[in-house]
């Protein structure tokens, strides 16, 4: 009992000093996924809010990637899959427009679309967590691609079950699909009954790979996704980018059951290795993110990162580049590296085969081939 508590006691501490707390704790029970956002806490261990905004907005995150903002993303809808209900999206979702100086996403003027996970307007319980998460995903995706419209699909819970059907209602209705949630790998995986929700050439689907540090997980393992890892991004005082490097928490890692897809060439690994691509994940260099639903009993402006900030971003440019077409699951960067920043520094834990826990020359496995610079990777 008492070595139970001192490790709770180290573990408590570890969280308040890393300045960061899961939005969605974890780990999530054998067939359910949790979020991975991660929200700037307190030396208390408890999350911050302000009444300004506080992290990256649209113009750091345009301008570090080299991103169009002009014309680029019209005629293009970005999917994005989560749990539960946020109530309140579309109004923050205008709080966050009107703030950046970006045109409005409504459903009045047919940008923005919340259905639930068959397409339905009958939608499930609020989850403050989730609710944290939609308002990530929802306004990073109108931060990059502000001509791109949006389709909200909520499962009804956090089961892959539900989730799943969610995926199916977003990949028939939308250009590209981002997916910030997670779970440990199984057996099963591989079946039509998984990895069969994402197997579709031509529709971009964007997966991140977790926010505990070195390992696994499901869906981003699956070889039809392009599994997105997290970096930390500094910026120049005009906002171009200054360094990126991986960031200590994200996930990589050799896959358990996935077959290698054709397209990946490193040798460490025998099935599926993972990431394919990575971008700003680090708390520390995360999103300012607009939230009037309550969590952890505060509202208003939060500093958000992990991997589910990643995805989104990758998402983003997937739209940007118009391309989904001519992608073919995670394989279109593999053979298009010159739209990539090769990230060789960092690391997301310790492992016996180097490049899967550790960033170098070329590709590894916390960032993948490397970090956007333009939409030519994509």
């Amino acid at each position: 009992m008492f070595l139970r508590v001192i490790t709770a006691m180290l573990l408590l501490s570890a969280a308040a000093m890393a300045g960061s707390k899961p939005v969605c704790p974890g780990p999530a029970a054998l067939g359910d996924a949790r979020c991975h956002s991660h929200v700037v806490s307190d030396e208390h261990g408890n999350a911050t809010a302000s009444s300004t905004p506080a992290g990256y907005g649209p113009i750091q995150f345009r301008t570090a990637y080299n991103l169009p903002s002009s014309t680029a993303g019209g005629g293009q809808t970005i999917g994005i899959v989560d749990a539960f209900n946020d109530p309140n999206i579309e109004n923050d979702l205008g709080v966050y427009s009107s703030t950046f100086g970006l045109p409005k996403c409504t459903t009045a003027n047919g940008c923005f679309k919340k259905a639930n996970q068959t397409g339905g307007t009958s939608y499930p319980k609020t989850d403050s967590g989730w609710a944290l998460e939609i308002s990530l995903d929802v306004e990073i995706a109108h931060a990059l691609c502000p001509n791109c419209k949006i389709l909200l699909v909520e499962a009804t819970s956090n089961s892959f079950s539900n989730l799943l059907v969610a995926e199916d209602y977003a990949r028939t209705h939308a250009n590209v699909v981002s997916n910030s949630w997670g779970g440990s790998e199984f057996s099963s995986e591989t079946t039509s009954s998984y990895d069969g929700h994402f197997n579709n050439t031509g529709k971009p689907i964007t997966f991140s790979s977790g926010d505990s540090g070195f390992g696994v997980e499901y869906p981003a393992a699956s070889r039809f996704v392009t599994a997105v890892g997290g970096t930390t991004l500094k910026l120049n005082s005009n906002n171009t980018r200054a360094s990126e490097t991986g960031w200590s928490g994200t996930g990589s890692g050799c896959s358990a059951f996935e077959p290698k897809p054709s397209w990946q060439k490193d040798k460490g690994c025998l099935r599926r290795t993972v990431v394919d691509v990575a971008a700003d994940a680090n708390p520390s260099t995360g999103a300012a993110v607009y939230d009037s639903v309550r969590y952890s009993g505060i509202s208003g402006w939060f500093k958000v990162g992990g991997t589910s900030l990643s995805s989104p971003i990758i998402a983003s440019i997937y739209a940007l580049a118009g391309n989904g077409s001519s992608t073919v699951d995670g394989s279109y960067p593999y053979s298009h590296l010159s739209g990539l920043l090769d990230v060789t520094l960092g690391s997301d834990g310790t492992c016996s085969v180097l490049y899967l826990c550790t960033a170098v020359v070329g590709y590894d496995g916390p960032t993948g081939n490397g970090a956007p610079k333009g939409t030519g990777a994509f």
